[in-house]
């Protein structure tokens, strides 16, 4: 696979996972944080021409951007290729992180082919603007399916506005699990900075995981680069109970990587109470 890119697959690429490493970490309470334990699965869903015609070189423009933005902001090796449409993975029985879809048959291919119940969408009005993506023909597309879709966005490349954004989004994305109607599908742009990062918060503060698992966890499915100073700065942001508590900017880079069980329930209280937000 290589280490420089976590998609542009032609086909879908199933490839084992080591759960031994998180067995002993993993303290499964509910059925809302079961796990896949037998295979890992980027798939990628290509087109049905492949790659468009006339506008190839404009959108190669805006993909050479994008990733030299995406190394610049975020300090990684990862790359997005639009032109090979929609990219995913399965990160646990009932959450799918995933790129964004592109037309409304990504839609039906997420309902049919991984049963996708919500789609909760983290991008911007520019964002679905600067790929050209007809976002109202795939919302109409999700009500035709019963799909619910949602949208929390976050700017990209920007770890203050995730951090705000962050419990929001793991509300909505808690909320959508928790009925158990289907899989949740939840994406960014390029689904390797924002949409990770609301899932490994999501099993930070709901699965009885520290940070590092968490992180570890999807990221050793889906090889990603998400902004973990962000999720700790929202995790504090969440149990923070003490106006005269020390500042997060002031706290060593360890600092709420983990938390206690009181903790836990203050936020997860918190983050619930802001899914009518």
């Amino acid at each position: 696979m290589g280490s420089v890119s976590n998609i542009g697959f032609p086909s879908v690429l199933r490839t084992p996972l080591d759960t031994k490493l998180f067995s002993k970490q993993i303290k499964n309470n509910s059925s809302a944080c079961s796990f896949m334990v037998r295979r890992s699965q980027i798939c990628c869903k290509l087109s049905e021409s492949g790659i468009e015609d006339n506008p190839i070189i404009k959108k190669k423009d805006r993909m050479e951007d994008y990733n030299l933005t995406m190394k610049r902001m975020m300090r990684n090796p990862y790359e997005y290729h639009h032109d090979l449409g929609m990219n995913y993975t399965l990160i646990t029985d009932n959450l799918i992180v995933g790129s964004q879809p592109q037309k409304p048959e990504d839609v039906d291919h997420l309902k049919k082919e991984e049963g996708v119940a919500c789609i909760l969408n983290l991008q911007q009005d520019k964002d679905v603007e600067y790929w050209g993506i007809d976002l109202q023909s795939i919302i109409r597309r999700c009500h035709e399916l019963e799909i619910n879709h949602t949208r929390r966005p976050a700017k990209d490349f920007d770890p203050d506005s995730l951090r705000s954004e962050l419990p929001k989004a793991v509300s909505s994305l808690e909320w959508a699990i928790s009925e158990g109607k289907g899989r949740v599908y939840v994406h960014c742009t390029a689904g390797l900075g924002r949409a990770p990062a609301v899932a490994i918060a999501y099993l930070f503060w709901f699965c009885d995981m520290n940070l590092n698992t968490a992180y570890d966890m999807l990221t050793s499915k889906r090889p990603c680069g998400p902004n973990k100073r962000a999720i700790r700065g929202a995790t504090y942001d969440l149990a923070k109970n003490d106006p005269w508590k020390e500042p997060f900017d002031s706290l060593p880079e360890y600092a709420f990587e983990d938390i206690a069980d009181w903790e836990r329930n203050l936020i997860q209280n918190r983050v619930r109470s802001l899914h009518a937000t």
